[in-house]
């Protein structure tokens, strides 16, 4: 256990947390909110949201540290010889909804997992990296695209030039609703279970892709933060914010964590967008710009190689 730098880690995800929030605060023009929080099964952490900001319609930057006597079953589902461990994990998790329907909706996160071998065990804890990001636009722009994928595998590239096609085709596969046979947006990167380099280059690997992601959204964001919309776009950007529920009530392994290890649920839930609605078996006008969002966008793309 000793050689894992647990402190290392935290360090880190607070810094990148405080780092995040004040270049979107200074975004936006108005404060995130602070929140601490205890958990009473151990840990904690906290936080920051903005709602009705200037930019951010509802957004989330969270840290969190807990842990727990036995593994929650979606954390042992794909690990089963890890069942009955003891554990401790930490992050930080966020989900930014801009009031403007030309800036995409993003996510992002990146977290460190232990799971510590039985009392009386010779045995070393297992642990694991995970993370990513991805972007989910309301309307395509393939620069837009190709700028978010172009930093994400500038971050990864140090660490291997495989790491890049390997962690886009894990995000195209991860973030798709499959009851709707429908990607929830352009992708990104996903990773998870993620040790091969060892700790320390491991470590490094998540640092470069938490690090990164400053550098892909908030270009994207000056870039499109003075497109001007109607009623149309925030009605389209509704319904697909539907989409964006339901693949975070219906798939998403964090979320099924973080219920089930007992998170707390406002913290948890605050991905979920301020405004969202639902429409039966709705189509967009053909060749609309809505329409391409569909046909040209959300199936997966390699946006590096065309």
């Amino acid at each position: 256990m000793h050689a894992l730098n647990i402190t290392a880690v935290k360090d880190y995800l607070l810094t990148l947390q405080q780092n995040i929030v004040a270049t979107l605060e200074n975004l936006d023009g108005q404060c995130f909110r602070t929140d601490s929080w205890q958990r009473p099964e151990g840990g904690g952490g906290i936080s920051r949201l903005i709602e009705g900001g200037v930019l951010f319609e509802r957004g989330g930057v969270n840290f969190s540290h807990v842990m727990g006597a036995q593994l929650p079953p979606s954390a042992s589902a794909h690990r089963p010889e890890l069942a009955g461990r003891a554990w401790e994990a930490m992050g930080v998790s966020l989900v930014l909804h801009p009031r403007n329907p030309y800036i995409p909706t993003v996510h992002m996160n990146v977290r460190f997992f232990i799971a510590n071998p039985p009392v009386g065990s010779d045995a070393a804890p297992v642990f694991w990296f995970g993370g990513g990001m991805d972007l989910t636009p309301y309307y395509g722009h393939k620069d837009d695209a190709k700028h978010f994928h172009q930093s994400c595998k500038d971050a990864l590239d140090p660490f291997g030039a495989a790491l890049y096609p390997k962690f886009k085709d894990w995000c195209d596969k991860y973030f798709f609703l499959k009851h709707r046979n429908e990607a929830r947006g352009i992708g990104g990167i996903f990773f998870d279970d993620f040790s091969e380099l060892g700790f320390e280059q491991s470590f490094a690997t998540m640092q470069s892709v938490g690090d990164a992601f400053l550098k892909a959204y908030v270009p994207i964001v000056e870039r499109r933060r003075d497109c001007e919309y109607g009623a149309r776009e925030r009605d389209w950007q509704a319904y697909r914010r539907g989409r964006y529920v339901e693949f975070n009530l219906v798939w998403d392994r964090g979320t099924l964590f973080g219920l089930q290890s007992g998170g707390r649920t406002e913290s948890i839930l605050m991905s979920m967008p301020p405004v969202a609605s639902w429409r039966y078996d709705y189509h967009p006008e053909a060749a609309s710009p809505e329409a391409r969002l569909l046909s040209d966008f959300l199936p997966a793309r390699d946006w590096l190689g065309e």
